[in-house]
């Protein structure tokens, strides 16, 4: 059963004088013979993009049995949230609660995790610590060798040999999504480059269009993004007859013809795991990651434009990432500034530490971090 969208924090403050007395409701991990299991969104679950990705995940939780679902979307990262979990703890039962946003965890999950000790918070963004309560955690995904098989993609479909990408901000994740996809399309041609825009922050559509409009202009003809929704830039990049490789989710109703693939979240993995120990009476983990190997993330399927020589070679090296220890990040390898940045005979897979702090863009990439 999925609950329509409602304001909760409006519906909270209307109903102050029956919550006055304590009133939360909560069901006991051993005794669970149903769920209810709270999604909270930034922003409008339909975005093509973050939000949507993390919908995407709470709809597979439809299918189980016991489960309700109550989604509330375009919640500020302010106290706005804290009342959104308390909405859905307190007039409906939710035990289990997902506020995606990055933005939501610190200091807003973390204190009602503390008020509500009987229920369990999971968020997305690996930000959790052992120091933070013990009923909250985190949750996320390794999406740089998805990125790289995108940039395989990419690579044979190019005429110009110039890439795009729109980016919000050089955080190692970024820039390890802007290296891997350049790694990517470089290993079917050492000669293509990719030049990166940084828009300065995560929802930004008009600075979203005008960064593909002057990628375009400067002869990228293929194009990908990690911004929170790639619907404008997806559009825009399509409307003006380049090629594009989605992010967070599948873009492909935007524009059929030139969609080539992309980098897809699929948290369905993770919600429906989570919901399962929950339903079961098992300890929910604290802290999980995982990549394609795990189920954590996906590709899209292919577009019509993507060539057969293009399928077989990304279908190869996907074979090799499935069977684990897969590295993009692998030496020798020197930034776009010329100083070596991984030396050679070095690996780094994805669970690499090292690649937590990454503050480089690879050679091949036109732009910089500051």
């Amino acid at each position: 059963m999925t609950m329509l969208p409602i304001n909760r924090r409006r519906l909270l403050i209307s109903g102050s004088a029956l919550l006055a007395a304590p009133l939360i409701m909560r069901v006991s991990p051993a005794a669970a013979a149903s769920l209810t299991a709270g999604f909270i969104y930034v922003g409008p679950r339909d975005d093509f993009g973050y939000n949507q990705s993390h919908a995407e995940g709470a709809a597979a939780l439809n299918a189980m049995d016991g489960i309700t679902v109550l989604e509330e979307e375009n919640v500020p990262e302010s106290n706005d949230v804290v009342k959104s979990m308390e909405s859905m703890i307190q007039l409906d039962g939710a035990s289990l609660l997902f506020p995606t946003s990055f933005g939501y965890y610190n200091p807003f999950v973390k204190e009602t995790a503390v008020d509500y000790p009987d229920v369990q918070f999971r968020h997305c963004g690996g930000l959790w610590s052992e120091a933070d309560p013990k009923n909250a955690g985190s949750y996320f995904g390794y999406i740089g060798t998805a990125q790289y098989l995108s940039g395989i993609v990419a690579g044979h479909q190019t005429k110009s040999k110039r890439l795009g990408f729109v980016a919000a901000k050089p955080i190692p994740q970024v820039l390890m999504n802007i290296n891997a996809f350049t790694l990517g399309a470089k290993s079917v041609d050492p000669e293509i480059s990719t030049q990166v825009i940084f828009t300065g922050d995560w929802a930004q559509p008009v600075k979203e269009a005008e960064a593909t409009n002057a990628l375009i202009d400067q002869g990228a003809d293929v194009l990908t993004c990690h911004v929170d929704s790639p619907k404008v830039f997806v559009q825009t990049a399509a409307g003006r007859g380049a090629f594009v490789c989605g992010y967070h989710t599948s873009q492909a109703p935007l524009a059929p013809e030139q969609y080539l693939t992309g980098a897809e979240w699929n948290w369905a993995t993770v919600y429906k795991m989570f919901a399962e120990k929950a339903l079961a009476g098992e300890a929910l983990p604290n802290f999980v990651r995982g990549g394609l190997v795990e189920g954590f993330v996906k590709t899209s399927p292919y577009g019509p434009a993507v060539s057969e020589a293009a399928r077989n070679q990304t279908d190869a090296v996907k074979a090799e990432v499935m069977k684990g220890g897969f590295a993009v990040i692998k030496g020798p390898l020197k930034d776009n500034r010329g100083n070596e940045v991984v030396a050679a005979g070095k690996a780094y897979p994805e669970t690499a530490v090292e690649l937590e702090s990454m503050d480089y863009l690879v050679e091949g990439v036109l732009g910089s971090t500051s």
